[in-house]
């Protein structure tokens, strides 16, 4: 069961993952809401789940890899499509494993420098912004 918040608006983690000083960005595939926009890889909040429970789940299930959280960013709010999305934003280092796409049409890792040439979705932005500011 997804969770909503009083508001009702879906609850959704994203995780920021870096490794080796370079960043994890996932294009969309184009069969998903938002065709082939980048963005960073998460998803959707389930009932009795912690926030932090969710993205290393949503991690191991979309990416096929582990990773170790750092910090919390400043959520996100979209209402602009059919559904209100409060997207969670996370910091995390690559702990193991190899990615394997599960949903996504392609990956890359990224300098920072680089991460603002990508045609992000909306959401991600402003978690983008915040991140570079750091």
């Amino acid at each position: 069961m997804l969770v909503f918040s009083q508001q009702g608006m879906l609850k959704v983690t994203c995780a920021i993952i870096e490794l080796n000083k370079k960043v994890l960005a996932v294009q969309r595939s184009e069969c998903m809401t938002m065709p082939l926009k980048w963005e960073f890889p998460g998803g959707k909040l389930e009932n009795n789940e912690s926030e932090e429970e969710c993205i290393i789940r949503e991690i191991r299930e979309e990416l096929n890899i582990e990773i170790e959280l750092v910090a919390r960013l400043t959520p996100s709010q979209i209402d602009d499509l059919d559904l209100s999305i409060f997207l969670i934003p996370f910091v995390a280092q690559h702990a193991n494993g190899y990615i394997k796409l599960l949903e996504h049409k392609q990956y890359r890792w990224l300098n920072k420098d680089e991460l603002k040439a990508l045609d992000w979705a909306d959401a991600d932005k402003p978690i983008l912004n915040e991140y570079l500011a750091l």
